[in-house]
């Protein structure tokens, strides 16, 4: 939240989403306006916004940030059917005491899809510098910079097709090195018919391919955002997923015989919880840094928390609303058939700033 600042005021359209930086300390946000702004917390707390540029001739849909290792780099795709990376340059010092000029120039612009491009995703840093894209002509496409000292070059490594639309895209963070890479996908499309809208992909070594692993066939309603917890030494996988509800499904690979011949991983799929809370359409979800709190916003205006306790059952934990008004934190979970009372915690959430002027449309 900003502190005298007003976001949507320095954006003449929706605000499509909003991604920090590595420490917390910067923040990007990208619109229908075709813009994107880069704001950076000084000392005091307070954000300011630091540039603004006009980004693609279409609405931008997602941004995000590369590992600090890389340097200022931001990643976005849009409407407009490209993806485009982002390197911020900053100039001379002016003089003692003086910040220097900070402008960001785009490296790249990968034009590969045909299609408007709906997810953009940096892997993480210990298999270098890649990026991921999905479209709605149902392509994930993985980039790769073989110098991370030249921004500019990047070679189209992998074509995935998938069988339906791509709305959104998760890297698995885990970092045990006996775990592939893997990446999640999800479809907005609507059709209950067409199946699990889920998909999950991993890269063999020995074909040097990505292979689909797993459709989760519980999911048949569009899925607007998806998200692998951050992995800090468990042996199985968890994803939420944002769709007509709250899904939290873990994902444990299974070594048999056949899985070590073929070199395939085999997934055992677990739903674990399934939280209706918002009463409507689930936008966003995200992680803490231990992965271990699942935060998730929708169109009743509110983020909601969720935590898993000591007999690995997944509870509501807070609930905050713009107004700064109380609500009440219950829910019925699916998945595990609990009664959840209302949270009652030491924890405080103040409201440091507020969104005005959104035409009435709801902000995602």
């Amino acid at each position: 939240m900003l502190e005298a600042q007003d976001i949507q005021a320095e954006h003449k359209d929706l605000i499509h989403d909003v991604a920090y930086d590595y420490y917390g300390r910067r923040m990007a946000t990208c619109s229908s306006d075709q813009y994107v702004k880069v704001w950076d917390q000084t000392t005091e707390g307070k954000w300011i916004q630091t540039s603004s540029w006009k980004a693609h001739s279409g609405s931008v849909w997602k941004v995000t940030w590369a590992h600090p290792e890389f340097g200022q780099v931001l990643a976005t795709c849009s409407f407009d059917r490209t993806a485009a990376v982002w390197e911020e340059i900053v100039g001379e010092l002016p003089g003692p005491g003086e910040r220097g000029t900070r402008h960001w120039v785009r490296r790249t612009n990968l034009v590969d899809s045909r299609t408007s491009v709906t997810d953009v995703k940096f892997g993480p840093k210990s298999q270098g510098l890649q990026l991921a894209t999905c479209s709605a002509e149902g392509i994930i496409r993985i980039y790769e910079a073989p110098d991370v000292m030249n921004l500019s070059q990047w070679t189209l490594q992998h074509e995935v097709q998938s069988k339906l639309p791509c709305s959104c895209l998760s890297w698995n963070p885990s970092l045990n090195k006996l775990h592939p890479q893997m990446i999640a996908v999800g479809s907005d499309d609507a059709n209950p018919a067409n199946g699990g809208k889920v998909f999950i992909y991993e890269y063999n070594e020995n074909s040097r391919r990505w292979t689909k692993l797993e459709t989760i066939g519980s999911v048949v309603e569009p899925v607007h955002d998806i998200a692998f917890s951050p992995n800090l030494g468990r042996s199985y996988h968890i994803l939420a997923i944002a769709t007509k509800d709250v899904r939290i499904v873990n994902l444990t690979p299974v070594e048999d015989e056949q899985s070590l011949q073929s070199g395939v991983t085999k997934l055992d799929v677990q739903t674990m919880a399934q939280f209706e809370d918002h009463n409507s359409l689930v936008w966003r979800v995200c992680w803490n840094l231990t992965g271990t709190v699942l935060c998730s916003t929708g169109d009743d205006g509110c983020v909601r928390m969720f935590k898993m306790n000591y007999i690995n059952s997944w509870k509501p934990v807070a609930v905050l609303k713009g107004d700064s008004s109380k609500a009440q934190c219950s829910s019925n979970n699916a998945a595990n058939g609990n009664a959840v009372t209302a949270f009652s915690g030491t924890a405080r959430y103040i409201k440091l700033g507020s969104i005005s002027q959104t035409r009435e449309t709801p902000w995602h």
